[in-house]
């Protein structure tokens, strides 16, 4: 099929808004009534067919933080009837069927993250809980989840549309390289067999593919629609318009070419200007149309304005981790336009901020004040970034052309308006509602933005502070925050000095909770020791540390992966190994004695002894603390536990265990979702 050639570009400052009249007078909705998850209670609703079947790995919470809770009462309010299957077992087609065959099409998410990310730490250890699990447990959804769920759509109704999306599918539209396996993977959609993918946030095409099915329409004829990608056919040929990318093959074989295709694919991320791509895959073309355009106020107002009941479906008899910490929290604005390159929400979200109007936000506020179980506060008034509320570009002929891939790196541009005035007055206006006793910012903030409003830095230290605000500077060395593209040090001292002088006139003990990452692409242990003696001189001692986790397709994970800065195409030096890996993670929490060793080795690798003794900036004591041999030898019985390296017995007993041992399932339950090729 061939496509028409995308000449028409939006006009700048363009919003997406025409769908919003598709969504019905929510008052006949009840907020008590979450949106089914079996067949009972979509027959308690009156149903005797499901339209969308939602596929989510995560545990389903009617809360606005959750996405398939907005895409459900997106497709609810737009007259369609929605069944919700959460967390299924994915090693038969059994809950795929629980509701019947849908009318229209299965939608496919792995959750509110990667899974691969949500399984497992930068050191490739499966993680001890998932926050978007009941109980926090763990093994309830497959690795790469999406390929799964997506497999299982297909067996249990054959001919019915299956449509990919969430973060994971967003981030793996086009070949990536994926830390976990160690390699260049394909396009996502080659693997799961979508018939469409769709990046990024997804209201407005969710309820544009429910229409078009529903009047009739294929699956194939929505490949003009914005915001989507899909594999063609070996024997078709792709848009004559496409900018076509390094291909599969060249990307996994060639460095360089990874790099140059990470390059193309974040210059073309602004919706207004953005050109379709197309990738290889031997054959067969995988193509990204462009992004969808940012949602108007009106329909951010309407979204977020829709009857959640901000709860936990009520089957589950478990806390979810996550709920529970977003529970009160109200989202006022989406999109970041810092641009960092460790940071996949610019990729997801885009660059553009869309805000809700300050009307919307206090209605929402007001529903929660007046719950019974509201605890008087409002545990977060924010976004991915608390303090861009309304900020835009203001010149939008200018915009229109931008590819700037960050507004404030180097350095802010001046076209860029900064104002936090609409920000204080919500601010100002959000606390007085009765019944709210403390409105938090618990998000991060931008702080060379917030330097630049002395009033808005007075309104959040003396009224938006629980004792503890974070901030991420996340590191101190200059090019490393330059690979980052975050501001240099100096901006998070001026930030921290503004910050306690405020809190002191305030007459309040409040601190900066600073996040800082190791071994990130550029830092290496010269520039990792600088951090710990700045933690050191400044008495900050993180009680968590960052290590850098390679997500698909962000700047620094092609760096990470080719060495090569995407844009500069100049070497960056990475800690690739383990080890390298443990030493800049032990400098960051230098001050604890089970660190000591490894604090050591990296000093005298360094040639930096200077820091070992007991001068003010030393950083280790000359002689290892009592706690620091006991510590080494907790870990040395660990790692053998009495027994011998080779232990004839043990190895006879492996050998009759392997020889009885059946072919294990590719979905085998318990440690069997551990990552496979």
């Amino acid at each position: 099929m061939q496509l028409p050639i995308l000449t028409d570009r939006p006009a700048p400052g363009q919003l997406a808004d025409g769908w919003v009249r598709h969504l019905a007078d929510c008052s006949s909705f009840h907020a008590s009534d979450p949106l089914p998850m079996t067949i009972d209670e979509a027959r308690q609703r009156g149903w005797d067919e499901i339209d969308v079947v939602l596929v989510t790995g995560d545990a389903y919470v009617d809360h606005p933080s959750f996405a398939m809770a907005i895409l459900g009462r997106v497709l609810e309010a737009a007259g369609f009837r929605v069944g919700i299957v959460s967390q299924p077992d994915w090693r038969s087609c059994d809950d795929w069927q629980r509701f019947g065959r849908p009318r229209l099409f299965f939608g496919i998410s792995a959750g509110n993250m990667d899974s691969m990310i949500n399984h497992y730490t930068a050191n490739r250890k499966v993680r001890n809980q998932d926050a978007y699990s009941p109980g926090g447990r763990i093994g309830l959804r497959p690795d790469r989840a999406t390929l799964a769920y997506c497999q299982r759509a297909r067996q249990a109704f054959k001919g019915v549309p299956v449509i990919a999306g969430g973060v994971e599918a967003s981030l793996r539209r086009l070949a990536h390289y994926d830390y976990w396996s160690d390699k260049v993977r394909r396009s996502i959609l080659m693997d799961c067999k979508a018939d469409l993918l769709v990046y990024g946030m997804g209201e407005e095409n969710i309820v544009e593919i429910a229409r078009r099915l529903d009047g009739g329409q294929t699956v194939g004829s929505l490949r003009d629609m914005r915001g989507v990608a899909y594999a063609m056919g070996a024997s078709e040929s792709p848009p004559d318009d496409a900018l076509v990318l390094p291909s599969y093959d060249q990307v996994r074989d060639d460095k360089w070419q990874f790099a140059e295709a990470t390059r193309i694919i974040h210059h073309e991320t602004n919706p207004y200007n953005a050109r379709r791509l197309v990738q290889w895959h031997d054959r067969q073309a995988v193509v990204v149309n462009p992004p969808a355009l940012p949602l108007s106020q009106e329909a951010m107002d309407r979204v977020y304005g829709l009857p959640f009941t901000r709860k936990a479906h009520p089957s589950y008899s478990d806390p979810i981790p996550a709920c529970e910490t977003i529970k009160d929290s109200v989202t006022i604005m989406r999109g970041c336009f810092g641009g960092c390159t460790f940071c996949s929400i610019t990729a997801h979200q885009g660059r553009i901020i869309q805000s809700r109007s300050r009307q919307s936000v206090l209605s929402e506020i007001r529903d929660m004040a007046a719950d019974e179980g509201f605890s008087g506060v409002v545990s977060d008034i924010g976004g991915p970034t608390a303090n861009m509320y309304e900020m835009k570009c203001t010149r939008p002929e200018v915009e229109a052309i931008c590819r700037r891939q960050s507004c404030v790196h180097p350095k802010i541009c001046k076209l860029l308006g900064t104002d936090h005035g609409p920000l204080i007055q919500l601010m100002k206006e959000a606390r007085q509602v009765p019944g709210v006793n403390k409105v938090l910012v618990a998000s991060g903030i931008r702080m060379d933005l917030a330097r630049r409003s002395p009033e808005y830095m007075e309104e959040l230290v003396r009224h938006h502070v629980g004792g503890h605000l974070k901030v991420a500077p996340e590191h101190t060395d200059p090019e490393v925050l330059d690979k980052m593209r975050k501001p240099a040090n100096v901006d998070f001292e001026g930030f921290r000095e503004a910050f306690d002088r405020l809190s002191q006139q305030a007459g309040k003990r409040q601190f900066l909770v600073p996040y800082f990452i190791a071994s990130h692409p550029g830092s290496d242990l010269h520039a990792m020791i600088d951090l710990a003696v700045f933690l050191k001189r400044n008495g900050y001692r993180p009680d968590q540390v960052q290590d850098f986790i390679p997500a698909p397709m962000d700047v620094a994970t092609a760096m990470y992966y080719t060495e090569i800065d995407p844009f500069s195409k100049q070497p960056v030096y990475i800690a690739r190994h383990l080890r390298d890996r443990k030493l800049q993670r032990a400098l960051m929490q230098f001050f604890k004695p089970e660190n000591y060793f490894e604090v050591r080795r990296a000093l005298e690798q360094a040639g930096r002894q200077d820091l070992i003794g007991r001068g003010c900036d030393c950083l280790i004591p000359d002689k290892p603390p009592r706690e620091a041999l006991e510590a080494r030898r907790r870990d040395a019985n660990q790692r053998f536990r009495g027994e011998f390296v080779h232990d004839p017995a043990k190895d006879q007993r492996n050998k009759k265990k392997k020889k009885g041992k059946r072919k294990e399932s590719r979905y085998e339950p318990g440690p069997g979702y551990r990552p496979k090729p």
